[in-house]
C-alpha cells in the first residue's frame, strides 16, 4: 500500500505521487513531448496502477483530447473496485484548424461545461473525479464567475470535486469570493520553486489541497537525461526549445541532478524518487504528479511516495542550489 493524504476538502484520500498523462498526449499538438506509442500509454497507466498509484491527471489540451481518449481506454478493462480517481482540465482551447497550435484561455461558464461534458465523452466515464480550470482565464470572464460555474457542476454530479491550476495567490483569493477552492496545481521542482514562496503557503492556511507538477523539471531531474539527449530532443518535444534545455541553463539543471546522487544512494532509491519527494516535503503539498511513458519509468519515482528526506538531505539540496544558482525561489523546505 502507498501512503495516502486527503486532497483538502475533496473527500479523496490519494497517493502521495499521481500519474501525470501530459506526454501520453503524443507531439501532435502545443506543448507535445513527441510521438508517443499508445500501447505504451496503456502499459503505463495500468503498471501504475497495479502498484497502487491510485490517480491519473491529464488534461484535455494534451493531443488535443488525446491523452483522455488513451486514459479511458486504459481504464476500460480495470475493474470498477480497482479504477483510480481521474483529473482533467479544461480551459485551454485551440483556435485553429489541424496542425495548428494556437490556444487560448477561455473558462466563461458555457465553454466549461462544454469541455466538460467533450472529457466525460474521451474518458469514457460518467462523472470526473476533479476537473480544474487549467490557466487563468484571459478572456474577460471574472474569476469567481468562472469558480461558481465549477461549483455548479459539482451539484450537478458532472464532477466530484473541482480545482485550479497555475493560479496565483490573487487569483485564488479572486475565485473564493464564490466558494472553499478545492485543490491547486502549481509547478515545483527543485529548479522551479516559486510556488514554495507564495500560493502553497496560502492553500496550506486556507485547507485548499495541492499537486504539483514536473517534479522532476520535465526530466532534468529523473536521473537519466543527458547534454546529448537535449540536443536530440526532436522539433514536436516542447522542451526542444526551451531555454532550461540549452546551454548553461542546462549545464546548471544537470549539475543539480548529480547533486541528488549521493543523496539517492544513501536511500538506496534512483535519483528521480529523490527529486519527486522533495517536492513532497512542503508544508501543505499533498501530492505530486509524475510522467511516465514506459512503465519501467514508473519504478524510478515510486518510491518517492514513501521516502523520508533527512535534515542533512535538505540542507544538502539547498547547498547544491545555492551553489549552482538553479532556478528561483526557496531552496530548502
Amino acid at each position: 500500500m502507498l501512503p495516502t493524504r486527503t486532497l483538502g476538502a475533496t473527500g479523496m484520500d490519494i497517493t502521495r505521487v499521481g500519474l501525470g498523462a501530459w506526454a501520453i498526449g503524443g507531439g501532435d499538438a502545443a506543448f507535445g513531448w513527441g510521438d508517443q506509442d499508445d500501447r505504451d500509454s496503456v502499459a503505463t497507466i495500468r503498471y501504475a496502477v497495479d502498484q497502487g498509484v491510485n490517480w491519473v491527471d491529464t488534461a484535455a489540451v494534451y493531443g488535443r483530447g488525446h491523452s483522455e481518449e488513451v486514459v479511458g481506454a486504459a481504464l476500460r478493462d480495470i475493474p470498477d473496485a480497482d479504477r483510480p480517481y481521474v483529473f482533467t482540465k479544461g480551459g485551454v482551447l485551440y483556435t485553429g484548424g489541424p496542425g495548428s497550435t494556437a490556444t487560448a484561455q477561455v473558462s466563461n461558464p458555457g465553454s466549461l461545461r462544454r469541455e466538460v461534458e467533450d472529457s466525460l465523452r474521451r474518458l469514457g466515464v460518467e462523472r470526473i473525479d476533479l476537473y480544474q480550470v487549467h490557466w487563468p482565464t484571459t478572456d474577460g470572464t471574472p474569476f469567481e464567475e468562472t469558480w461558481a460555474a465549477m461549483l455548479d457542476l459539482v451539484a450537478e454530479g458532472k464532477i466530484r470535486a473541482a480545482g485550479v491550476s497555475n493560479y496565483g495567490v490573487a487569483q485564488l483569493e479572486a475565485s473564493e469570493k464564490a466558494g472553499p477552492v478545492g485543490s491547486l496545481q502549481p509547478p515545483l521542482s527543485a529548479i522551479r520553486r516559486d510556488a514554495a514562496a507564495d500560493v502553497i503557503p496560502w492553500c496550506a492556511e486556507h485547507g485548499t489541497g495541492v499537486i504539483v507538477y514536473s517534479p522532476m523539471a520535465n526530466g532534468l531531474l529523473s536521473g537519466g537525461f543527458t547534454a546529448e539527449r537535449a540536443a536530440a530532443l526532436p522539433a514536436n518535444d516542447w522542451r526542444s526549445g526551451d531555454p532550461d534545455f540549452h546551454g548553461e541553463g542546462l549545464a546548471a539543471n544537470l549539475g543539480l541532478a548529480d547533486a541528488l546522487r549521493p543523496v539517492a544512494e544513501r536511500h538506496a532509491v534512483p535519483v528521480a524518487s529523490v527529486a519527486v519527494a522533495w517536492t513532497l516535503c512542503w508544508p501543505g503539498v499533498t501530492g505530486a504528479i509524475v510522467g511516465a511513458r514506459r512503465p519501467e519509468q514508473v519504478d524510478g519515482w515510486l518510491p518517492a511516495a514513501s521516502l523520508d528526506l533527512t535534515g542533512a538531505d535538505l540542507d544538502e539540496i539547498a547547498a547544491a542550489i545555492d551553489r549552482l544558482g538553479v532556478g528561483g525561489g526557496p531552496a530548502r523546505p
